[in-house]
This record gives structure tokens, sequence and C-alpha cells, in this order.
């Protein structure tokens, strides 16, 4: 059986959250032991009698979920390692936990409207020409797929799948892995730019890399931050990539259901996916309904 920590080293956890993790599970199998039972064997209701404990124990909620999801992690490995057939507490969650993200959310079409309005041609310079038609192919990944700057740092040219229309995203630190659907738009224009004007930038940079995108400097975050400036001057409401990626997730919950974006949006736990839910009463009766939270 492979040990827990090397799980998560291999699911790309950090240090900090490995230990504690494994601090976490070290207190639930001791609790599991007192109760007459295990991490393999333990069930849905006897797994509510841990949360009523934490309760007991003074945690807050934010606290208990936190727990939990140590737990849950640890029910996938042992699931991964065939040692249970299911995770128990999947889909529970503690109610009443702040939820949602305070940004000025932008509309599906103010989204699309930053991408076709960003400016390509009838720019002077040829230099800035191809960099600009590598800057539209980002917004597009933010707009349409809610890429973030480390993602689209680490995205390298492997990672597209463009004959079959699609673009996979590696897992990061916080984040898991998905093939994610481009839009027929997108997939033109990133063959111009993978053939063409990508090729073109190294030949200038005199640079060889891997990397999708070849930045202006020695960071991509300094070149996008220079793209959020011009989408500004499109937008007024625009703010940063937080706010971009924040409104097309928060967009997607209108179109789709929590696991869904969850696994368009890469959220390790379908608690971060919560966040992005309005809090209005409707979405707060589906979260009652659909996450068994304990009061």
């Amino acid at each position: 059986m492979k040990p827990y920590n090397q799980y998560l080293q291999e699911q790309n956890y950090s240090e900090s959250t490995i230990t504690s993790n494994t601090k976490q599970i070290g207190h639930f199998c001791k609790w599991c032991k007192y109760q007459s039972t295990s991490a393999t064997e333990i069930d849905y209701k006897t797994s509510l009698k841990y949360i009523k404990y934490l309760t007991r124990k003074g945690n807050s909620k934010k606290t208990i979920n936190h727990k939990l999801r140590s737990i849950k992690i640890y029910f996938d490995y042992l699931i991964d390692e065939v040692c249970r057939s299911d995770n128990p507490i999947e889909d529970t969650t503690v109610k009443g936990t702040k939820r949602n993200i305070n940004y000025n959310v932008l509309e599906a079409d103010e989204l699309e409207d930053l991408y076709y309005s960003f400016k390509t041609e009838n720019i002077k310079d040829s230099y800035h020409k191809l960099t600009a038609k590598r800057d539209k192919v980002i917004v597009g990944l933010m707009v349409y797929q809610s890429l973030n700057t480390t993602e689209l740092i680490k995205m390298e040219v492997e990672n597209l799948k463009l004959y079959k229309g699609k673009i996979y995203i590696k897992s990061g630190k916080r984040s898991n892995a998905r093939t994610l659907e481009l839009k027929p738009w997108q997939v033109i224009e990133l063959l111009e730019y993978v053939k063409e004007v990508r090729e073109e930038i190294k030949q200038r940079r005199n640079i060889e890399s891997e990397r999708l995108f070849i930045p202006n400097n020695a960071r991509l975050g300094n070149t996008i931050y220079n793209i959020i400036k011009k989408l500004k001057k499109t937008n007024y409401k625009v703010e940063n990539g937080n706010q971009i990626r924040a409104s097309v997730i928060t967009n997607w919950l209108g179109q789709y259901n929590l696991r869904k974006v969850q696994y368009l949006a890469g959220h390790r736990y379908i608690s971060s996916t919560e966040r992005y839910l309005q809090d209005d009463l409707e979405n707060l009766h589906e979260i009652v309904n659909n996450f068994h939270p304990i009061s």
C-alpha cells in the first residue's frame, strides 16, 4: 500500500498541506478506533458523529469544513488504494460559513466583448502586432476557460489538442488538472499563434522554450498586467485577473451544476466552487438540499 504522504506529493500538495493533512488524519483515525471502527469501514452515519464531536470540541464551522476536506482527501486515497469503494462524506459540508466572492461580476457578454474588442490590427510596429495577437489568445483563455496567471505561465505547446478543439490544464498546488473545450474561433487563432506568431516572437527574442506564451520580458505576469490595463480601457468595470476568473465561474454556475463547474474551474474542493454562488435564497436552498449540511 502506497504511503499517504506519497499520495499527497503525487497530487502536488505543498509540504505544509501534507503535514497538516497527516496530522488531521491521525486525529480522525484515533477517534475511529475509539468508536470501534476505522477509516476503511466508517459509514456516512458514523461520519456525522465525528462532525458532532468536532462541534462539541468548540471548532468553528469554517474549521470543521477544513478538517472535513482533509478527511475527504484521505478517503480518496483509500479508494485509490482499493481499500474503500466510496467516499461517505464526499458531498458533506457544514452550513453557515461565508461562501460568496466579493467581486463586481462581469456578465457573459461583457467578458466576450473584452475578447472581440482586443485590438490586433492597424498596429504599425510589427513586433507589437505579434505580441497583440499573443495577448488576444491569452484574453480568450481568461474569458472562456477562466485560466489564471499561474496556469497561463505553466502552459506548454504540448498541452494544446487543437485538432480535437481542446486544451489540457496541468494540476497545480491548489488546482486539479482538466481538459477543456475551446471555442471554434479560439482554435483558429491558436493555430495561427503556434505556427506563425509564436515562432516569430521566439526568433525576435532569440529564445528556445516549450512554454506556450513567450513573455515580453522575464515574467509573463507583467505581460498579463499590461493586458488588464488595456482591458480596463474597453470596460471600466474590469479590475484584475481574479475578477475575470470569478466572473466566468459565476456565469458557469448559471448554466451548469456545481460538480461540473468544480471540474471546469479546477477546484479541488466543492466548497471552493460554492464560494462563487450568488448570495440569494434560491442558491442557498440548493446548497441545503444537495450538500447535507449539519446544523
